[in-house]
């Protein structure tokens, strides 16, 4: 097993879940790793609504950072987003061709799970601005990239975090024992 095989993206539709997902696996005793760009712009960064081409290439510097020091860590570990999901943004905009090889050298575990768009959850906030329709979009991005690099997609049942808790430790198991 590579060392990179323990490194499991949670990826998906903004809204989605994700970061209440990654919270509740914490709760759980794992190592998990924030949402770039959610940190960005805490850490008061460019922001996608005044630079995305900024912010979006701080969070491809930020997930190459985190991939790293959780290869370090030699631990299992949950990332809120990755580097792949900076990457496929930064193409929307016409800019990432040459990023696409630091994807296939910076690697995460085969499996990627995807939260799937959750209209009945989706809260626009303060680091949030856009709405569902472009959540959406995002989203069918991210189903095509992953799998045109390589991954393999799991969509994220629309559970209760727990049970999405529950369904992921149970789908990594799995994936470690094979």
């Amino acid at each position: 097993m590579a060392a990179h095989d323990r490194l499991f993206v949670i990826s998906g539709c903004s809204g989605g879940g994700k970061s209440t997902l990654i919270a509740e696996l914490a709760r759980r005793g794992h190592a998990v790793v924030a949402e770039p760009g959610r940190r960005i712009i805490a850490d008061g960064g460019p922001t996608p609504w005044e630079d995305l081409p900024a912010f979006l290439h701080h969070a491809v510097d930020m997930a190459i950072a985190d991939h790293a020091a959780a290869l370090a860590r030699g631990t299992l570990a949950f990332f809120d987003r990755g580097l792949v999901d900076a990457v496929l943004a930064l193409e929307r905009l016409g800019g990432a061709d040459t990023l696409r090889a630091r994807c296939r050298q910076t690697r995460y575990a085969a499996t990627v799970f995807l939260a799937p768009p959750w209209p009945e959850i989706y809260v626009v906030d303060a680091d949030r601005r856009h709405g569902m329709t472009s959540a959406i979009t995002e989203y069918e991005h991210l189903a095509r990239g992953y799998p045109e690099l390589g991954y393999r997609v799991v969509a994220l049942p629309r559970l209760a975090p727990g049970a999405r808790a529950d369904f992921v430790e149970q789908t990594v198991a799995e994936q470690r024992r094979i």
